[in-house]
């Protein structure tokens, strides 16, 4: 037998290993592990090699990742062959064919070791030689690693999942938006590998930002930076307001384009909130991070850190500050991992949001916070839980300035900031209301106490709240756009004397992140309630008015204002109105089989009473168009009129998805619908 070890070919065995990694579903015809468990992979040797035995000490298995591996940096590893394999570090074991040509190497990875790209080499009396390339991902399957989570279910939702909801709207019309992930598409873990790679940290020290991507916090902490590009190259561009020379953020309907085009040209225009999240969402998953995306209703932008949302008014009812705001709705992602710089009771979901809004270390980024330190009021546990607490609970105050510079206070609420925190429920399509991991239930004992120990961190005492005429904003019952309707301001006396008070009553469009747009509707009114009766106030809202100033997210905002200056009383209400959009109708044409084209009828009622321009039905969904969403344009729908057209896809995989359709046109934007499909194999007895 010769003493040189003469190495074939090798065999990764990348349909096995991927099957056992809960890998299979990445399109990439490559190895892709996950940490903490073992794989195998088959050497075959030439005729008179050196056969591969346990304890030799002049072999040695060699792994490294990275452009600069170094062994004190865990990115490159030196290990031997053994009797059996060891689950808490690398190690490898060998057991051989009869003939002994053929050996089944075992290698496992460490639960700890670094994300990324690996070159496997074997080291034989310094004769290196390559078996091949991996990579090398996070694995919630592991107990080991640090993002292990329980339960089958839960993995497969977290992690696996590869379609989703996103909650939009007000707390009070919550509607959930399909979105295709895609974590799995062909390419897009490269992708998401060269978000890392991009990052400033890795560009100013590789070797020290490679060893650190063995813990999930600094890896999500990265990516709360680089999903956006306000200080680097990062994904996508946040834009608000003017969308010219981008595509507008509500017509995305997944993230596999948006992360093909920043890989191709740089950062993409635009995103809002739900898009940087579900970005956010796609990378984690791909990466092997457990993550959901989680959306907060009335959600506080507390720009000065004093857990208290300050709006100042004039006399006439005009808002007059600027900084803080509520938004009715944000979004963010909750990703699960240990905390050990924390503590073991901060371990679990992690909130972090990579939509641009306060700098965080000098930096655009937010998180990772335990969601445990949010809900105890623990501000001092990192990273950034002040912000992210008061997104949840800060208190509104609403306040009035007179004429004399006075300011007096017209209206306050404890309650109205972090309301149905919601996320798609496991294994299914339904919404679950998570507020209660975020906070005590609003007005409890436990609830006022995490913010006074909130307030105290921040050297602040809570402000009170004194209610007198009560004041309520009532809608109609059909609010579809393109309709007209009447809202009303109700006035309601519980004192026991007569009072008088001005009623101011405005609407004005509003984008969903709480900025105020043109005016749309006013009206007036001095008002004599007597004790113990009401009186209402009607404002007619006709979408000639309102139609041409609202933003894609079809949202209204009503405010309501009493003034009475003999006595100094003020109060205020406010509703947001999100206007019902038509419904985008998917019918199947036949039945869906693997590699076969078929058909598919969208419809949609234009319910405006004008025509609708560049009308055009966009089609996706991961596994059934291969590549880029399919779009569809067909030009001019006339006001009131149906549009409709066909579309054919070919589906690639096998089993359940989910067909995402999008409507889009020069006037309604971002109408969305989904089904799903059960992809059949095709049938080949005939052939």
């Amino acid at each position: 037998m010769s003493q040189v070890l003469a190495i074939e070919r090798c065999d990764l065995n990348i349909r096995g290993n991927k099957s056992s990694h809960h890998t299979e579903p990445f399109a990439d015809q490559r190895l892709i592990v996950r940490r903490g468990q073992a794989f195998t992979i088959f050497v075959h040797l030439r005729p008179g090699s050196k056969t591969l035995k346990a304890h030799d000490a002049n072999l040695n298995f060699i792994v490294h990742t990275g452009p600069l591996p170094k062994k004190e940096s865990d990115t490159k590893v030196s290990f031997p062959l053994s009797d059996s394999t060891v689950d808490t570090e690398w190690s490898a074991s060998a057991t051989h064919d009869r003939a002994g040509n053929k050996v089944s190497l075992t290698i496992m990875s460490s639960p700890n070791a670094p994300i990324g790209l690996y070159s496997l080499t074997v080291d034989h009396r310094g004769q290196k030689t390559t078996l091949g390339q991996f990579t090398l991902l996070f694995n919630a399957w592991c107990p080991n690693d640090a993002v292990y989570m329980h339960g089958e279910a839960k993995r497969h939702e977290y992690v696996l999942a590869q379609h989703g909801q996103i909650y939009r709207g007000t707390h009070k019309r919550i509607k959930g938006t399909p979105w295709n992930f895609g974590q799995f598409e062909a390419g897009i873990l490269d992708i998401c590998l060269k978000i890392l790679d991009d990052n400033p940290k890795f560009v100013s020290d590789a070797d020290q930002d490679c060893s650190a991507r063995k813990n999930p916090i600094y890896v999500t902490r990265v990516l709360s930076a680089m999903i956006n590009s306000n200080d680097d190259k990062g994904v996508l561009v946040g834009e608000w307001y003017d969308f010219t020379g981008g595509i507008h953020p509500g017509q995305w309907v997944g993230t596999g384009d948006i992360l093909r085009q920043w890989a191709e040209s740089g950062p993409v225009r635009y995103g809002q909130c739900w898009v940087f999240a579900a970005v956010g969402c796609t990378v984690s998953r791909a990466l092997g991070i457990p993550c959901r995306v989680v959306t907060n209703f009335g959600s506080a932008h507390d720009s000065n850190a004093n857990l208290i949302i300050e709006n100042h008014y004039n006399e006439d009812g005009e808002m007059i500050s600027e900084g803080d705001s509520v938004w009715n709705f944000h979004v963010w992602v909750d990703s699960w991992m240990t905390r050990p710089d924390l503590g073991k009771e901060f371990d679990g979901w992690q909130t972090s949001d990579p939509t641009p809004q306060e700098k965080s270390d000098g930096v655009y980024r937010c998180g990772p916070a335990a969601l445990r330190a949010i809900k105890e009021g623990e501000l001092t546990k990192k990273y950034d839980a002040p912000f992210i607490f008061a997104e949840v609970n800060a208190d509104v105050v609403d306040l009035m300035r007179l004429s004399n510079g006075e300011l007096v206070k017209i209206s306050g609420s404890t309650k109205s900031v972090g309301r149905f925190i919601s996320t798609k429920a496991v294994a299914s399509d339904e919404r679950q209301d998570i507020t209660d991991e975020y906070k005590y239930p609003e007005g409890s004992k436990e609830e006022r106490e995490v913010y006074k120990k909130a307030q105290h961190h921040n050297k602040l005492q809570q402000r009170g709240e004194d209610p007198g005429l009560q004041l309520k904003i009532k809608l109609a019952k059909n609010m579809i756009v393109g309709s007209d309707f009447e809202v009303y301001a109700v006035v309601t006396n519980n004192c026991m004397v007569t009072k008088t008070c001005t009623l101011l009553f405005f609407a004005k469009a509003v984008g969903y992140n709480g900025r105020r747009g043109k005016s749309c509707g006013f009206t007036s009114d001095r008002l004599e309630v007597p004790a113990g009766e009401a009186r209402r106030l009607y404002l007619k809202l006709e979408y000639g008015t309102y139609g041409p100033v609202i933003t894609s997210d079809r949202l209204i905002q009503l405010s309501a204002i009493t003034i009475d200056k003999q006595t100094v009383d003020y109060h205020k209400a406010e509703k947001t109105i999100v206007l019902d959009e038509p419904h985008v109708e998917i019918k199947m044409l036949g039945e869906a089989m693997v590699m076969q084209p078929v058909l598919v009828r969208l419809t949609m009622l234009n319910p405006l009473p004008e025509a609708l321009l560049d009308c055009s039905f966009t089609v996706g969904g991961a596994g059934l168009i291969d590549g880029k969403p399919i779009t569809l344009k067909i030009g001019r729908v006339g006001p009131k009129q149906e549009a409709m057209v066909t579309a054919v896809f070919t589906p690639t995989l096998a089993g359940s998805s989910m067909l995402l359709v999008s409507f889009d046109s020069d006037k309604l934007k971002n109408i969305k619908n989904t089904i799903s499909v059960v992809v059949k194999e095709r049938d080949t007895s005939h052939i």
